[in-house]
């Protein structure tokens, strides 16, 4: 029996007095895609965060391929194989894209993703391997900051916002290397998704969340756009009888 890459259990979070995830509970297997969705505040990038150790955990458990890494802070998540592209990127902007991914690998796990690895799923990164990550595009930064993220060798990739403020083009460009990365189905992902349509064509599975509590869960083919929404914004009870 194979174990889970991640597996979270009644995991909570918050911001001083305020929690913005609550008892949340779920699992992903090897080479999966789970997509969260949810409006503004739902507690989608606060539950990314605490999977990756940038916010402290209140309460409950993270396992990691079998391991509980819930008080491990986050470099020694990475050391262990979960690496996270953040909202934002976040790339080192004096740096050029080729030094952004090799500081990346001298600080990663040994693995099949090094930089020839990365090129060849990533193409469009070939020509701007000299240019200043500032110089980039935008959807030219969010391809760097997911090659940049594989450098670390992850087993588990989480990537918050993948879509956010990208022109249309650029957010096809940024699905096109990610549908790669699903396709050989070595590295797992979990992503945080504004777009409904693109997080049920692309995901395996769906997670909607509002304030705070999964409210909504399953396969894209077993939930109508009608189902999301709904939950989405609160238009039906909190998720019953689902798995």
């Amino acid at each position: 029996m194979s174990v889970d890459v991640l597996k979270v259990d009644a995991l909570r979070a918050a911001h001083g007095q305020l929690v913005a995830v609550r008892e949340v509970s779920f699992d992903v297997a090897r080479g999966e895609v789970l997509a969260l969705v949810g409006a503004n505040g739902a507690g989608k990038t606060t539950l990314l965060r605490t999977l990756a150790g940038v916010h402290p955990a209140a309460a409950g458990r993270v396992a990691l391929c079998g391991d509980d890494i819930t008080a491990l802070p986050a470099h020694q998540r990475v050391r262990r194989g979960l690496a996270m592209v953040p909202e934002g990127r976040r790339l080192f902007g004096d740096m050029s894209v080729r030094e952004n991914l090799r500081v990346a690998g001298e600080h990663g796990r040994r693995g099949r993703w090094d930089l020839a690895a990365v090129l060849e799923a990533l193409p469009t990164l070939q020509p701007l391997l000299e240019r200043p990550a500032a110089a980039l595009s935008g959807g030219q930064r969010q391809a760097a900051a997911i090659g940049r993220a594989l450098m670390s060798n992850p087993e588990l990739l989480l990537l918050d916002e993948v879509s956010l403020g990208l022109s249309p083009i650029a957010v096809d460009g940024v699905y096109d290397s990610l549908a790669a990365l699903k396709q050989e189905r070595l590295t797992t992902l979990v992503l945080v998704e504004q777009d409904l349509d693109r997080a049920l064509a692309f995901a395996d599975r769906v997670l909607c969340l509002r304030e705070g509590r999964i409210v909504l869960r399953g396969r894209p083919g077993e939930l109508t756009r009608a189902a999301v929404t709904a939950a989405y914004f609160g238009m039906e009870a909190i998720e019953e009888g689902v798995r």
